[in-house]
């Protein structure tokens, strides 16, 4: 089941008042229920997946709890970590490994026909995946109290607001919480309302509006050179964004009605002055996720700085794997990798520089700049991310400048141009201004989330401002289209 469908749509009022109508005793098992049932609705037969996991976690989880003896302890936490990425990995990189295999065979003039699975890969299983290894790694260092109520865990791992694309929630924020008494409140559930629709703007009218051309130029990138290679370039990185957070606003709203509380998502990545400040900002739940399981038991930076440019790069490449079985997104890992070891070791350079330049007297004028600097290195990253090919990827960085000079100095061709995109003049005047208005939002919501930020505008704002985002919705979105990341 998709958020921007009339399916869900319709699930989740009903689902919200049977919650509130049912007894406290009662909801662990309606929520369990519902949340099985959105994901079923997609594939029936994968939920089976979900609930062998969760069986697994939770036993080890309890095995680990009565046994003293830390080697034991050890070896079902090893078993638990094979297990349940071996499911990752048999679902969702099988295919992967073997095709690149048989590609470094033929390189060597060894014939070897590789096995090939024809599995469909299950929507979110690398979220809860993640959710579940949280799960087991927290009980094994002791920070977390193993869960002996097996509904109860299966509801966190299964619960349906962040199921599909997460946040990655932790057990120590959301297990406590489905033993809350919740009631029905106002505010709350406005808020959580006002939350989703905001969601629903960015997927429905922004990102999937921009997917028109994004779809368009990167379907078929050796059609085009200049400017429309970079305005789907950077359509996209407004895309993803859109996409994503907007899927986080919605499960984070929508949980928040029924009185929970996820963690944030994401905190305008594109207001990074640095590329360490875009990952402080960008789907924050996985990376806090890979520092806390993998770079810090790494050593983190508390090594040598070989060894931590080394740890960083581990992670990104990692990172990159995480989000496909396809060496684009390990290309795109590593880049972000790359560029925060450089980054580490230019500090000093480039702080002396900017201090010799006279920057640090025009703080405003040297914060533009570093925004600008990194959204540009994460626009040339996003090439690898959205492109089908590596081949693609590469033609579409060096075909950037190509024709662009003539392109922006003749109108005729600048509307040709433009005209290719598959865009009409006004939807493409509307992508435009829909990011402009996203900025302004953002620059006016800096200092605090967007629900405590419209509390304090004047009631005909606050309304005239909802009542546009659900207009524009309704006539201006383009519903039915799958998430982006549903697919990892």
């Amino acid at each position: 089941m998709f958020f921007n469908s009339l399916h869900f749509l319709l699930f989740f009022p009903l689902v919200s008042a049977a919650y509130f109508l049912l007894p406290h005793r009662l909801r662990w098992v309606f929520l369990l229920l519902a949340s099985y049932y959105f994901y079923m609705a997609w594939q029936p037969a994968y939920a089976l997946l979900i609930l062998f996991t969760t069986a697994v976690s939770y036993g080890t989880a309890l095995l680990m709890a009565r046994e003293k003896r830390q080697e034991h302890r050890r070896w079902y936490l090893l078993g638990a970590l094979v297990v349940c990425l071996g499911i990752l990995g048999i679902f969702k990189y099988f295919n992967f490994f073997s095709t690149s295999l048989q590609s470094v065979s033929a390189f060597l003039g060894v014939s070897w026909d590789s096995p090939f699975l024809h599995l469909l890969l299950p929507i979110g299983v690398s979220f809860y995946t993640f959710q579940t290894l949280s799960y087991v790694i927290d009980v094994y260092r002791g920070v977390q109290v193993p869960e002996r109520h097996f509904g109860i865990y299966a509801l966190y791992v299964s619960f349906f607001p962040q199921l599909v694309a997460g946040p990655i929630e932790r057990p120590g924020n959301l297990l406590p919480q489905f033993r809350e008494r919740f009631s029905f409140e106002p505010g709350r559930v406005t808020d959580g309302l006002k939350l989703m629709l905001w969601g629903f703007f960015k997927k429905v009218v922004i990102a999937d509006n921009l997917a028109v051309a994004v779809d368009t130029v990167y379907g078929d990138p050796t059609r085009f050179t200049g400017l429309p290679l970079i305005v789907a370039t950077v359509f996209f990185a407004f895309q993803i964004y859109c996409d994503f957070s907007g899927y986080s606003d919605i499960a984070i709203g929508s949980a928040q009605v029924m009185g929970f509380k996820l963690v944030d998502n994401f905190n305008r990545p594109y207001a990074a002055r640095s590329i360490a400040d875009f990952w402080r900002r960008w789907h924050i739940s996985l990376s806090s996720w890979f520092r806390d399981y993998v770079y810090i038991p790494l050593g983190g930076n508390r090594v040598p700085p070989l060894r931590h440019g080394l740890n960083v790069l581990i992670v990104f490449l990692l990172s990159g794997l995480w989000h496909g079985a396809a060496w684009t997104f390990v290309v795109w890992g590593g880049l972000h990798g790359v560029y925060l070891v450089v980054g580490n070791l230019t500090h000093s350079l480039r702080a002396q520089t900017a201090s010799a330049l006279g920057l640090t007297r025009f703080p405003h004028i040297l914060a533009l700049w570093q925004i600008a600097c990194t959204f540009l290195l994460v626009s040339v990253s996003w090439v690898f991310f959205r492109a089908a090919s590596f081949g693609d990827a590469l033609y579409i960085l060096s075909h950037f400048t190509t024709d662009l000079w003539a392109q922006l100095t003749h109108f005729s061709l600048l509307k040709e141009v433009l005209g290719n995109l598959s865009m009409s003049k006004t939807l493409f005047i509307g992508a435009l201004l829909s990011i402009i208005f996203l900025e302004e939002m953002h620059r006016l919501q800096r200092h605090e989330g967007m629900r405590h930020m419209f509390r304090r505008q004047p009631v005909w704002l606050r309304w005239s401002v909802f009542y546009f985002l659900l207009f524009a919705v309704l006539f201006a979105g383009r519903w039915g289209s799958q998430f982006i990341y549903f697919q990892f």
